[in-house]
This record gives C-alpha cells, structure tokens and sequence, in this order.
C-alpha cells in the first residue's frame, strides 16, 4: 500500500513538477491567505478540506482562511450560478475546483463540452476579479459502482476528467489529478479501495487522510 501510494505520489508530481504552490509562497513570506474549496459533496463533506487546514494551520498558525463553499449534489451549471456568492466575494487568493464527479451525472443531462464552457467561465470569471488567484483544479474518485438507471450513475466520467487535465494543461493551472490513484487502489486492493471509498463516490476521513489529502499537501510543497 505505501509503494502504491509513493507511485502515485510521483506520477501526480510528475504531471505538474515539484514547483511549489502560490499559495505556499506567500504562507512562507509571512502574507495572509484565503483559500476557497468550490465543488460537490466531496468537498462540501470532503474531509480533506479539514485535514489540508489543519496541515496549514500546524505549518502557519493564523495565516490562511480556508472556507468551504462546497455544495452536496452540486454540479458546475450550479457552480457558475453561484460563484459571485460562493467564491469571488470572499476575495480568495487560492481556489480548489471539482465538480466533474457530478457533471458526469446523467440525471443532470450534461456533457463534457456543457462541463468545459462551465468551467472555463468560472476560471475567467474568478481571474477577471483577482487575476493573481491561484485556481487548482482537481479530478476526484471513479465513482463507477452504480449500473445505467441508478440515480448515482456517472457517464462519461473519464472524459470529464481527461477534460480538467485539459484544460489545466491550456490554461497553466495546477493540477491535483486524484483519479489515477483511486483506479490503482481498485485495481490491486479493492479491500482496502472499498473501505476507503464504500460506494466509489465519497471517500471516509480515512479515505481522505490516507489518499487524497497526502497528495494535495505535497503538490501545495508542503510535504507530510
């Protein structure tokens, strides 16, 4: 499990370098920070969002805001109708955004292209407010136990991802690509997979501390 997890580690850092985040930099130059976590119920109830500030709040006391402005069963249609409130009001200097688990829903009747426009306004809309904001983009878990007819059925969810590396890639924005590693847990230990994320959607506390989280704090430059 530690090998798996070093392996992902390095294909994650590989996709983006070793450059250290905005955000950490100006942590380490003694400047406050707001941090805004903006996607679906994998950030709104995602443990990782506490786990990543206690991290900075262990490493700079006092320093960074982190407000979650997740929303549960939330896609991106819903993401740019809200982000005036939700995100650029609060003045953010760093923002995570996920929201292709649920832009794969086919209840909602999206697309990967619906998803692109989505989140190609909300990036410009938030660089237009702050064109120094940090924007971090994040694929999440599979989410592939559910058959075609469940109401939790993702279509696509592939393509989605491959649609926020992307754009990372065109835009120069950082990329946290979870997916990668959760496909490899299920693959080689779906046990442990199982556990970790029960329904292939949300992942537990452990889930997050032991898979998600580690790999946020070492792409920022923060390391364990």
């Amino acid at each position: 499990m530690k090998q798996l997890l070093l392996a992902c580690l390095i294909s994650i850092l590989s996709c983006h370098g070793a450059e250290k985040s905005r955000l950490v930099a100006q942590l380490e130059a003694g400047e406050k920070q707001v941090v805004v976590t903006y996607g679906t119920s994998l950030t709104a109830d995602g443990a990782w969002v506490k786990q990543m500030t206690a991290a900075l709040d262990r490493k700079f006391p006092q320093q960074a805001t982190v407000i979650n402005s997740g929303g549960s069963g939330k896609w991106s249609d819903w993401g740019v109708a809200h982000l005036q409130k939700r995100v650029i009001d609060k003045k953010p200097d760093t923002v995570f955004i996920e929201f292709s688990m649920n832009d794969s829903v086919a209840r909602f009747n999206g697309s990967v292209p619906v998803a692109k426009k989505n989140l190609e306004t909300m990036i410009d809309a938030i660089l237009k407010a702050n064109p120094r904001c940090e924007i971090i983009l994040m694929t999440m878990t599979p989410g592939n136990a559910h058959p075609e007819g469940h109401p939790s059925y993702r279509k696509d969810i592939e393509a989605h991802y491959q649609m926020v590396r992307d754009v990372a890639q065109a835009r120069k924005l950082r990329l946290i690509d979870h997916y990668p590693n959760w496909i490899a847990l299920q693959t080689k230990d779906k046990p442990t997979f199982d556990k970790y994320v029960p329904d292939s959607i949300h992942p537990t506390p452990e889930g997050c501390e032991k898979i998600i989280t580690p790999v946020i704090l070492e792409s920022l430059g923060l390391g364990k």
